[in-house]
Formats: C-alpha cells, sequence, structure tokens
C-alpha cells in the first residue's frame, strides 16, 4: 500500500491552520534544515526491479528446486549463484566506485526479500552483508563470482561450508570450522577453527538487522499466499473453508502484521541509505517484530492446512523452519527489545528514579 509523502517536519491543526513554531518544535524554522523525505511507494525503478526478481525466481528457482536442493547432498544448489551473478544482484547496494550498482538498501531488500518467498538456500545475504568491510580485491572477486564470503557475527558464521572465505573478528581468514546443528536444513551455522566464541566481525549491524527483517517478511508473505491459496480451494462439509471465520481472522491478523512489518522493513532500509546514523534503531524494531510475525505466519499457515500442512512432503514445514532460524539469528525478539528498552529508559535512570 503506498502512502503520500509528507513532510515530517510540516504538521496542521484538523481546520488546516499551521501551528505556531514556538507551540510546535516539530515544525521547520527558518535556518533549520528539514528532514529528507520518506515515501513507502516504491518507485518506477524499484516496481520494476521487483516484478523482473519474482519472474526470474518463479522460472529458474521455484519452491520444487529448493526442496530438491536442500535434500541433496550439497543442500543448496551451487548453480544458482552464478545466475545471482549474472543477473548483478550480489552489489546492488554497493557503490558504484567499488564495482557495484550504486542503488541503494531499498532496492537490496527488495531482493532479499523475494529470494526469501523461494527459500533460497544459497550464502547471498552472508556475501552481501560482507561485500562493504572487504579490501577492493576481495570485493571484485565476489562481484565477479570468484569467491564466496560470509562474517562472524556473535561467534557464529552462516553458510560456513558453502563460503571460501570468512569476514572475522580478526580479519579476513578460510572458512573452515565446525558445523553446527540448526532448525533449518536450508541454513548452515558453524564456528571458525580457533574461534575464542561470541566475537563480531566488522559488519554493520543495522543492515543485517534489516535485511534479517526483510527475509522473515519474504517468508510470511510467502506462507500467506500458500495458505490463501488453500482456503480458496479446500471444501469442507459442503463448503469452501475459507469462508469460515475461523479462518479468516487468523490470515487477516496475518495480513495485519505482515502490513506493519514491511512499513518497518521499508523505513529501516530508508534510514541505511538517507540517515545511516539513525538507522539501528529502526532496523531493531523491524527485527523484533518480523522475526516473531513469521514465526506466527507460518504457523497459522500450518494449521489453515490442517493434517497435510504437517506432512514432509507440503512445503509449509520449510517455511516455518526457515522463520524460527531468522527469529533466533542475530538476536531474537526478546534481545532487540531490550536494546530498544535501553534507549528509551536505561535501566541505571529507572533504579535511580524508583
Amino acid at each position: 500500500m503506498a502512502l503520500p509523502e509528507v513532510p515530517l517536519a510540516r504538521q496542521h491543526h484538523r481546520g488546516g491552520h499551521e501551528r505556531s513554531p514556538a507551540r510546535h518544535p516539530c515544525r521547520a524554522r527558518p535556518g533549520i534544515a528539514k528532514e529528507p523525505l520518506m515515501s513507502f511507494a516504491l518507485t518506477t525503478d524499484q516496481r520494476d526491479l521487483l516484478e523482473v526478481a519474482r519472474a526470474f525466481l518463479a522460472d529458474v528457482y521455484p519452491t520444487e528446486r529448493a526442496a530438491r536442493s536442500s535434500d541433496s547432498t550439497e543442500g543448496w544448489d551451487p548453480d544458482s549463484w552464478v545466475q545471482l551473478v549474472e543477473m548483478g544482484w550480489i552489489g546492488v547496494a554497493l557503490p558504484e566506485e567499488r564495482g557495484g550498482a550504486g542503488f541503494g538498501h531499498v532496492e537490496e531488500t527488495i531482493l532479499v526479500e523475494e529470494l526469501a518467498r523461494c527459500l533460497y538456500a544459497g550464502p547471498f545475504l552472508s556475501t552481501v552483508l560482507a561485500l562493504p568491510a572487504l579490501e577492493a580485491a576481495d570485493a571484485a572477486d565476489a562481484l565477479a563470482g570468484r569467491s564466496r564470503w560470509s562474517f562472524e557475527v556473535d561467534g557464529l558464521v552462516p553458510d560456513l561450508d558453502r563460503v571460501d572465505r570468512v569476514l572475522s573478528a580478526a580479519g579476513a581468514v578460510d572458512a573452515t570450522g565446525d558445523l553446527l546443528a540448526t532448525v533449518d536444513p536450508t541454513r548452515h551455522v558453524g564456528r571458525l577453527a580457533g574461534s575464542a566464541g561470541g566475537t563480531t566481525a566488522d559488519v554493520d549491524r543495522a543492515q543485517l538487522l534489516t535485511y534479517l527483517a526483510a527475509e522473515s517478511l519474504g517468508v510470511a508473505e510467502a506462507a500467506l499466499e500458500i495458505a490463501v491459496g488453500y482456503a480458496k480451494e479446500r471444501t469442507q462439509f459442503g463448503a469452501v473453508i475459507g469462508k469460515l471465520q475461523g479462518i479468516q481472522h487468523p490470515l487477516a491478523d496475518t495480513f495485519t502484521d505482515l502490513m506493519v512489518g514491511r512499513s518497518l522493513v521499508q523505513a529501516a532500509a530508508w534510514r541505511l541509505d538517507a540517515r545511516p546514523d539513525d538507522a539501528l534503531r529502526s532496523a531493531t524494531m523491524a527485527k523484533a517484530f518480523l522475526g516473531d510475525a513469521a514465526v506466527v505466519a507460518t504457523e497459522r499457515a500450518i494449521q489453515v492446512h490442517g493434517g497435510i500442512g504437517f506432512t514432509w512432503e507440503h512445503p509449509l514445514h520449510r517455511y516455518y523452519k526457515r522463520a524460527v532460524w531468522l527469529q533466533a539469528f542475530g538476536g531474537n525478539a526478546a534481545a532487540q527489545r531490550a536494546l530498544i528498552r535501553e534507549e528509551l529508559a536505561p535501566i541505571d535512570q529507572v533504579v535511580s528514579g524508583a
């Protein structure tokens, strides 16, 4: 849903008269720079990017291909990486002077979301997040598809067995270490050999949380579409189950959650481009909200399907597992909300004021 561009600094009474600057500090005053405008409407280029990405992935990487690759020995389809490199998706948000496309994080989150909708299992997120901190030669190799990268965060390395190099707290190292068991077979996590544990590389935390939230949004949207499609076709007791309030209301709740979540992701991505120093708070809120919302959305979708939703052959269990993985990685909702709480009211101030 597109919202009109509204200057953040301009406010009106209901009657249409502007408030006095002295009485309303949010209104722009002479000599004070206006805030940049934020719009929730995609530009023509962004909409074209979304449509091309969705059509491309539906054609070359349908859910069935994701299922086959995740059940294979390697756990993913390396050929798909070549295709993403050729499409130029790896460096969409990277500046042109560093070999990227020179777009922004809004465009990159569009791709992250679309890849999540089809449960892409390659190290896209890992490489994209490591790219900004790489040396020029390493970044050039990654953009050309000659190497795949990941990063260390809180002592964990996503896609450790699917990349060549890792950006660690100590610098760039080879991708060697031990894999850990995870709930999602399409998302491997490991620890670097000799790692002290709990260490984090020089990656942008706001970018990490924003992209994780965007991926959660894509997973939840796909689950909702699957559930709505099934509810329109499945007949029980002589009627389509989508006519039952017990089906309608949970799906409506999911839709509402995703509208809120999309606004949070767009706000976080916009701030990464326009106000990077203020992006972490928005990214934290987006991750906290969508981490939980995606899990709930996939649970509701499974429940709408009844018994078939619990079977191994149905794709919904894969979406649920990805949602659970995304909820935990980078800090769960409780951890994110604790950070927000600390920023709003530090514990020492609360205690001293009690």
